[in-house]
């Protein structure tokens, strides 16, 4: 992969608001969603969808 678009689509970690410490790695594109994104996804833990807040 070339630089350019390593930091185009950076790899990112998505942290369970439940409190579980659950996470999901996925990308997301800076130039279309430059904010923190939020995502309702499966926690197995609680057994329930959550919201999955960007971490930093």
């Amino acid at each position: 992969m070339s630089t350019a678009a390593k930091g185009l689509r950076p790899i990112i970690t998505m942290v369970s608001t439940a409190g579980t410490g659950r996470t999901y790695v996925t990308r997301k594109n800076r130039r279309n969603t430059p904010d923190r994104l939020v995502l309702r996804k499966f926690d197995p833990v609680v057994r329930r969808h959550v919201e999955f807040k960007e971490s930093r």
